[in-house]
């Protein structure tokens, strides 16, 4: 049997990812999503999410600012020696400097300041996952899993870094430095999942999107898969993000329709959401 967690990243990170979640959540097209919690619009959806019980909605651990003008800093505003930051003050925009540069002392404050805000925004915290993956680097992966284990919060973990479709961001990240984090998630009795698919980010405008989505679903392994999707209301979007807005935008469009409903319930696996997986 398959069992789909239907995911949307980002949300918080504008207006129109906060539009997104809340209206396909209650549609039942994604499950669940989570929240950046150092972006501009984190506080509507930390309204939102806390008059709304409904809403399962956990913090995408964030560590990168990767937008060309649109850029957040962190919440714990560390000095320049740290290492959290770029020499503009913001969060870097790749995983690898973080890596080559951040002082753990100072992730591991960071990660936690903005797990605790969205506990004290009101946040039911469902889960924990990571923004490019950024806090499953190998430095920074006991960190990620002792956060959650202390919160009592599921956390996407897939069983091999290959099987994680956002790895690419990972910097050089490799299976045996992987291998152990997963071996310690299992012994705890933590949810694996089989597989991460993501928002095909190649697709062209002249692409039609429902076909690229059908596929994306189609043949999912039996167990657990983590779709790691990325819908967003238009407007402002596509002044942040010009050259792939279309892909989110479509995405949203797409995953609003009955008929696109329509479709996901006739299929043969079970979507699930986050705070389903913490509650087993």
């Amino acid at each position: 049997m398959s069992r789909v967690v239907i995911h949307q990243d980002d949300v918080g990170m504008c207006h129109g990812a906060n539009v997104a979640f809340v209206e396909l959540s209650r549609r039942g097209t994604i499950t669940c999503g989570s929240v950046m919690v150092p972006c501009p619009w984190f506080t509507e959806i930390a309204e939102q999410a806390a008059a709304d019980p409904t809403l399962d909605l956990g913090v995408h651990l964030t560590l990168t600012s990767e937008k060309a003008h649109y850029r957040w800093r962190p919440l714990t505003a560390p000095p320049a020696s740290a290492g959290l930051t770029d020499a503009t003050g913001h969060l870097w925009r790749d995983v690898g400097s973080i890596r080559r540069h951040a002082d753990p002392d100072a992730v591991e404050a960071e990660l936690r300041a903005q797990v605790e805000q969205a506990l004290a925004a009101g946040i039911d915290v469902t889960h924990l996952d990571a923004h490019m993956g950024a806090a499953l680097a190998p430095e920074l992966g006991d960190l990620y899993v002792r956060l959650a284990d202390e919160h009592r919060l599921p956390v996407l973990l897939t069983g091999s870094l290959g099987a994680y479709g956002p790895g690419d961001h990972l910097a050089g990240g490799t299976e045996d430095e992987y291998a152990p984090l997963v071996e310690a998630a299992r012994s705890a009795g933590r949810a694996i999942f089989d597989e991460v698919r993501e928002t095909p980010w190649s697709r062209r405008r002249d692409e039609p999107a429902r076909s690229t989505y059908e596929s994306m679903f189609a043949d999912l392994p039996d167990g657990l898969t983590f779709m790691a999707l990325h819908p967003n209301a238009p407007g402002e979007l596509e002044a942040i993000e010009p050259a792939t807005a279309h892909i989110r935008t479509a995405e949203y469009e797409l995953f609003r329709g009955e008929d696109w409903a329509a479709w996901l319930a006739a299929q043969s696996f079970e979507p699930v959401g986050m705070r389903a997986l913490g509650d087993r």
